[in-house]
């Protein structure tokens, strides 16, 4: 068995040299992910700004749900799209199971929730500041929507990268309905599952180091979104006072 540091030199190498298996499993959940993303996220951002200024009844009951989805495991989510796409299933004669969009479709459904609330509380804390103005003038509660969450874009940039990284760390959901097929349908965390069952250090050390340096360049990303939206911010305050006294 190799040691700790003969299995880091040796992941080390295969990232270095642009091993090609580790370069087709990180290009493939990088762009599983993505899909999916782009894909919740149209949805979530609409249906949570939308949320963040309507008021209905069951309004705080869709609330409590919405919230409860944030909780729900990978693995139930899987669970409900291998059963939607097996052969006996609605979506069955779409031939989807152990597919690429398979797995969009889990991480999708994973990240839609995520993007749906966040997106929720941005909009309604900005209609508390602003739409009583905005109401005023008679504009609709979509368009409200809109606005308060074109307003809050700096805000709602750093939730689609969230979501992003919470979608390329999940397990479960594309385990079960991905099948973890070498070649087709193997991403970076089913891969480290398996390799490290298969005793294949180096290799599941490699893709865990580079699913850490995409996560890492995540939070780096937020991190400077939210000091240069700060920034920005200040230097408006600073500004108005100026122009109101000239």
């Amino acid at each position: 068995m190799q040691t700790f540091t003969d299995s880091v030199h040796t992941a080390l190498q295969l990232i270095t040299s642009l091993e090609p298996a580790l370069l087709s499993i990180v290009g493939r959940s990088l762009s599983v992910s993505a899909t999916a993303c782009a894909l919740a996220c149209g949805l979530g951002l609409v249906l949570g700004a939308w949320l963040g200024v309507a008021r209905f009844a069951g309004r705080d009951a869709v609330l409590t749900v919405l919230n409860t989805l944030l909780a729900v495991p990978s693995v139930v989510v899987g669970l409900v799209v291998y059963l939607l796409l097996s052969r006996t299933g609605p979506l069955g004669h779409l031939g989807w199971l152990f597919s690429f969009k398979a797995m969009v479709l889990a991480q999708a459904l994973l990240v839609l929730p995520v993007v749906t609330a966040l997106t929720r509380q941005a909009v309604e804390d900005a209609e508390r500041s602003n739409g009583e103005q905005l109401r005023s003038l008679g504009a609709s509660p979509l368009f409200r929507s809109l606005l308060l969450a074109w307003d809050e874009r700096y805000a709602l940039l750093t939730v689609l990268i969230a979501s992003f990284g919470r979608a390329i760390s999940e397990v479960g959901a594309v385990m079960v309905v991905g099948g973890n097929i070498d070649g087709f349908t193997r991403v970076m965390t089913t891969a480290i599952a398996l390799e490290t069952s298969k005793g294949d250090l180096p290799l599941a050390l490699a893709l865990g180091l580079i699913l850490l340096g995409v996560v890492l360049l995540l939070n780096a990303v937020v991190s400077l979104l939210k000091r240069w939206r700060e920034r920005a911010d200040g230097n408006v305050g600073i500004q108005l006072p100026l122009q109101g006294a000239l």
